[in-house]
């Protein structure tokens, strides 16, 4: 069992992604996991981090016990962390695919969520089936929710109603023309939900020739950048972040407890 803390070091890794190539990206993401080997607990990955941001999933995506789930699991394992990120996943029977935002501990528990709004001006809701719940994932004391890229922009679906979370995690593949959106989107959710907030994007250019130029950020409930790798290449830094001065600030400036209460009705047949 993992024990409470109050502090959590978060790793965010902004790299560039091979196109269509898990095993060399699982490889390479080995490699830089390596590096962090007892100075984190959670290391966030951009999004399809092992494909890029394919609208062709059936020539790359995995089941949940495939080979990149089976790789990260071993390096949560053997590195003593947390990894969350993104893969193209496909149901057993290849029926339906995912854009399949996953949460793996360093003794093997699984856990995932799939990218509820799909990018419909780039294909992806062809391609891909939505999912349709944010769990909450605990890790350490603390309640962590993951959302994929697009689910930035939507706000009621990262409403933190009753403070369910306590850092909120987004993964992307967020092009460079607009980044800033993604800046300004960032801050905008960790000062509305008064929980710390994480966005890992990719650096390079995709197999679709669509350039990335990072951003990734750690924002605080008071909006102020903890981190925020600027510069477009690939960068590894960690920081850590408190969950006693989170609930100390909820405490003295409770607006949580004015919010407006949103119910998200799921389609009948999802």
């Amino acid at each position: 069992m993992h024990s409470p803390s109050d502090t959590l070091r978060i790793s965010l890794l902004q790299t560039d992604i091979f196109w269509n190539a898990p095993r060399r990206n699982l490889h390479h993401i080995g490699q830089l996991l390596n590096t962090l080997k007892g100075n984190t607990d959670l290391a966030i990955l951009p999004e399809t981090c092992t494909t890029g941001f394919t609208m062709n999933p059936e020539a790359v995506a995995e089941t949940d016990d495939g080979e990149t789930v089976r790789t990260l699991k071993a390096y949560a394992a053997t590195n003593g962390m947390a990894i969350a990120g993104s893969f193209a996943h496909r149901d057993r029977d290849a029926a339906r695919f995912h854009n399949r935002a996953f949460w793996i501990d360093p003794e093997g528990a699984y856990l995932h969520s799939d990218k509820h709004h799909l990018f419909s001006i780039g294909g992806e809701a062809r391609a891909y089936s939505p999912g349709h719940s944010v769990p909450i994932f605990h890790f350490k004391g603390w309640n962590i929710a993951l959302f994929v890229c697009y689910d930035l922009r939507f706000p009621v679906w990262s409403r933190n109603v009753g403070l369910r979370y306590d850092l909120a995690l987004y993964v992307a593949n967020w092009p460079e023309p607009r980044i800033a959106v993604w800046d300004t989107l960032l801050t905008a959710r960790a000062l509305e939900n008064q929980a710390y907030v994480c966005g890992v994007n990719r650096i390079g250019t995709d197999g679709n020739g669509l350039r990335y130029n990072g951003h990734s950020a750690l924002i605080s409930p008071r909006g102020e950048r903890q981190l925020f790798l600027s510069a477009p290449r690939e960068t590894v830094e960690t920081a850590s972040i408190d969950l006693h001065a989170l609930r100390r600030f909820r405490e003295k400036f409770p607006v949580w407890k004015d919010a407006d209460r949103f119910q998200i009705i799921p389609p009948q047949n999802p």
